[in-house]
């Protein structure tokens, strides 16, 4: 029996209503990822692979379940040494370091709580970070940036008792992590008694993207690990011993959604790809090297992929590429599939969620659709008054009924923030904020987040749709579609906009566009206005953050 099969009553599903309607998953009282799953497929079958970590020198390592067992078991034990005990949080600030799986796992077996970071966080960002959630010890790689942000952090941050350091450069007053890690015995028993962890306790704690507004604390429990089953084994399709990559820094919560959870419960092998600053051409380089079974990665991803040359590179071992973070355009699904015969499956999810829309197996992909729904949520389309839309129409996107089966995956709430939750939360409706239609045959359309939405002479125009139409021109690399004021119409359509290598900016290429967009889609969304960047705002998830340019836009307006 493999570990999934524990936890479904059934695996195997005809039709993508099957799949819907019968799957069940059984979630124990005292599930824990750390116990349960890695030390037990070490003990199934202890040379089992895990993970394989590489970098962007091409250096390699390979570890099996037995080794993050064992090496998580030491890091708990150094970990309890430092004072921390169930509840107790931490803060990773890795990379893709091997540490970062080793920690995760480590501070699962004790019970505390685990407050993934990215390296890109300012001082001003920690120091937010670590007094709003409390956090008592800060481990992180020995990166002169980021030390120097901790160390200029520190000062305000009185809960942190002690900085781990994984690396050689180890500043004065902070811990050697590694040093620590090799002093410290392997075995480490499972709490019980008022040490015991329950499924329903706090796990996990992301801040959100912070697309606008200061990020909110949102906190996952313990079974939050099994709602990711969907996630990886019917959308990306991961197999027991296949390597799978997700493009992802440990600070992201699609780290969580495609490097660890789901992917380790299905016997797949996470791969670290440890880069410090991304490129494509070697991205592909280590893709045909590794010889991947499946593979995820954003849309920015994808678009830089497209503008290599990919016929140099070997996919011929990929039996599945799926995409997150944000929509798919349908020109880039187009041009890569044409160059490497893969369909790219988009799934949609939140930092809150595990996959919530995704193209399953069962039905055809509708390129620019972002599929259907997943069985683990009762998933709707409503207007402003909480009333379920006709297809066709936009509306937000909800899910309901919670109080009647809480689903594994769905974070409980805002930590700290019951304004946030009262904005989030109506009832057993939680709504997401994004907005989509849904078809005839039920496959959901993302329009864009709600404030997103640009009201044009009485028109609704989301950001993705013109989005989509510009990118299927070969001058545009990325852009992001935004709503400037304008005393006729309300809001009129802007396009900020990244050039593709070879392409210089002008009114010309300007007319170009709009009326290439008029040709695409219909003629009311083109952009009147037309703004040519060397790059986009961004949220440290890589998210493009049009609340960004809406704000410069306004304060431009009012000089």
């Amino acid at each position: 029996m493999s570990l999934v099969e524990r936890y479904l009553e059934r695996t195997e599903f005809s039709s993508y209503e099957d799949f819907k309607q019968n799957y069940k998953l059984n979630i124990p009282e005292d599930f824990n990822f750390a116990y349960d799953i890695v030390d037990e497929w070490a003990r199934l079958e202890p040379n089992k692979p895990a993970l394989v970590w590489c970098d962007e020198k091409d250096n390699e390592e390979r570890l099996t379940f037995t080794d993050i067992k064992e090496r998580s078991e030491q890091a708990a034990n150094a970990y309890r040494a430092l004072g921390i005990k169930k509840g107790d949080t931490v803060m990773l600030m890795l990379r893709q370091r091997i540490e970062v799986w080793v920690c995760m796992v480590a501070l699962h077996r004790i019970g505390a709580v685990v407050i993934p970071a990215t390296y890109q966080l300012t001082p001003k960002d920690i120091d937010y970070r670590c007094n709003a959630a409390d956090v008592k010890i800060i481990t992180a790689v020995d990166d002169d940036e980021i030390l120097k942000h901790i160390t200029l952090a520190l000062p305000s941050c009185p809960t942190v008792n002690h900085v781990c350091i994984v690396g050689s450069n180890i500043p004065e007053g902070f811990i050697d992590f590694r040093k620590m890690l090799d002093q410290s015995p392997t075995g480490f028993e499972r709490p019980t008694g008022k040490d015991a962890i329950k499924v329903t306790d706090r796990m996990l704690m992301y801040f959100s993207s912070g697309t606008t507004g200061m990020p909110k604390m949102i906190w996952h429990d313990f079974s939050y690990p099994l709602g990711h089953i969907v996630t990886a084994k019917y959308w990306q399709n991961v197999e027991e011993g296949g390597l799978h990559l997700t493009m992802a820094d440990s600070g992201w919560a699609k780290f969580g959604w495609g490097k660890s959870y789901g992917q380790w419960i299905c016997g797949a092998v996470n791969v670290a790809y440890d880069d410090i600053k991304f490129n494509a051409h070697h991205l592909l380089e280590t893709i045909s090297r590794l010889k991947l079974t499946t593979f995820c990665a954003p849309p920015t991803v994808y678009r830089f992929l497209i503008k290599e040359d990919l016929s140099k590179a070997d996919f011929s071992t990929i039996k599945h590429a799926g995409i997150a973070g944000e929509p798919l355009n349908p020109e880039v699904f187009y041009q890569f599939k044409k160059a490497t015969g893969l369909e790219v499956t988009e799934g949609f999810g939140q930092s809150e969620t595990s996959v919530l829309l995704a193209n399953f197996p069962w039905f055809p992909i509708k390129p620019g659709s972002t599929g259907k729904p997943s069985p683990l949520y009762d998933i709707d389309i409503v207007d402003e008054n909480g009333e379920s839309c006709e297809d066709g129409v936009t509306g937000l996107i909800v899910i309901k009924n919670t109080s009647m089966a809480y689903p594994a995956g769905l974070f409980r709430g805002y930590y700290n923030d019951e304004e946030a939750n009262a904005r989030a939360w109506t009832g057993d409706t939680y709504s997401t904020g994004d907005t989509a239609w849904r078809d005839s045959d039920g496959y959901f359309w993302f329009v864009g987040r709600k404030d997103d939405v640009i009201k044009c002479s009485g028109y609704r125009i989301g950001p993705f749709e013109v989005e989509s139409a510009l990118l299927t021109h070969p001058s545009v690399l990325e852009c992001a579609i935004t709503a400037v004021p304008d005393p006729i119409r309300g809001q009129v359509v802007k396009a900020t906009i990244v050039l593709a290598k070879g392409y210089t900016a002008s009114d010309e290429l300007k007319k170009t566009l709009q009326n290439h967009v008029k040709q695409v889609t219909a003629p009311y969304k083109y952009p009147r206005v037309i703004e040519f960047v060397d790059e986009l705002p961004k949220t440290l998830s890589g998210k493009i953050r049009r609340v960004d340019i809406r704000n410069a836009d306004a304060s431009t307006e009012h000089k």
